[in-house]
């Protein structure tokens, strides 16, 4: 019989929990930013959103996964325009309590569970909507309801979420209300009308506060 020593079996005990300390035990996989980038729509690019996601997550427990912005964006360069329903993966997805808000892009774009109540940011807290003070119920996305870019305008995504001044984006709204005249983009998640402009100023004028979706891709 092979006899291990003392020093073997604790180094096998370390390899196991740095491997557990890179796993979540949290359920979530979907929140909404509990506060936006300082600087309005400028969120650094859809990596700089990614990154603000992930930040966000493994600050909250939520570590080992691979977070995405729900967020569109135009094509740039040699780069194709890029689809918010395109970059988080296939669900389902939870809040941080561990409600369902989706079980995958078909009812994510259709009936979904997103709602004031569920729209919970990383932390678990409730996004302030109407009626709260400051209301921030309008979402970024830069999309169209299908989860495609949305191009009903000359520019949709505060400049592929490079500018804190010109431009203007597509926002939803989280509580599924507001003032939108139409009845269906008024309660739509992700797109119910542009904003008047992309400064931190602009966003708070309609109900914004910079504020996007992150979504565990995988």
């Amino acid at each position: 019989m092979r006899v291990v020593g003392p020093w073997v079996a604790a180094a096998g005990a370390a390899i196991v929990l740095a491997a557990c300390a890179g796993m979540s035990s949290s359920p979530m996989s979907f929140f909404v930013t509990s506060s936006g980038s300082g600087k309005g729509g400028d969120l650094g690019g859809l990596d700089g959103a990614d990154q603000r996601c992930q930040a966000l997550a493994e600050a909250a427990g939520a570590a080992g996964k691979t977070w995405r912005a729900y967020l569109s964006a135009p094509a740039s360069g040699s780069s194709p325009a890029v689809n918010a329903r395109d970059r988080i993966g296939n669900g389902p997805w939870a809040n941080a309590k561990g409600v369902v808000v989706a079980q995958g892009l078909a009812d994510l774009h259709g009936e979904n569970n997103i709602n004031k109540e569920t729209a919970l940011d990383e932390r678990g807290n409730r996004v302030k909507v109407r009626g709260d003070t400051p209301n921030q119920h309008d979402i970024l996305t830069g999309s169209n309801m299908d989860g495609t870019l949305s191009t009903q305008a000359a520019d949709t995504t505060c400049k592929g979420w490079t500018s804190s001044n010109e431009g203007s984006a597509i926002v939803g709204h989280v509580d599924r209300a507001g003032t939108n005249p139409d009845p269906v983009r008024n309660v739509s998640w992700n797109s119910s009308h542009g904003t008047p402009g992309c400064s931190t100023e602009a966003l708070a004028k309609v109900g914004g506060g910079g504020l996007f979706y992150c979504f565990a891709a995988r």
